[in-house]
């Protein structure tokens, strides 16, 4: 299982607005059919592979040039394990959280 956190910054668009970019770019992550959430700073992607994950990606990087950005500053953080299977952003959360109650 392939968690990954991907922020994509539009470069060389005239303007210090983004919003047009990131949803353009979202809704290329949302059509990849993998799991998306959504934050202030960059958005979760839940895959089974790394290829999966950099395939949804990539098309998300390619919305935003799409839309003329004449550069796009990619970063992508991800975390895959191959020791579980089915884990998800929940599953790392609860995890985390399972501390606080000791």
């Amino acid at each position: 299982m392939v968690i990954a956190e991907v922020s994509i910054f539009p470069l060389g668009t005239g303007t210090p607005s983004v919003s047009e970019y990131v949803s353009a770019a979202v809704k290329e992550l949302e059509a990849s059919g993998l799991k998306c959430t959504l934050g202030p700073m960059g958005t979760t992607v839940e895959a089974e592979t790394t290829e999966e994950a950099y395939a949804a990606i990539a098309r998300a990087q390619a919305a935003v040039f799409e839309l003329g950005a004449g550069r796009a500053y990619t970063v992508i953080k991800m975390d895959e394990r191959r020791d579980v299977e089915g884990r998800s952003t929940e599953d790392m959360i609860d995890s985390i959280r399972a501390h606080d109650a000791e």
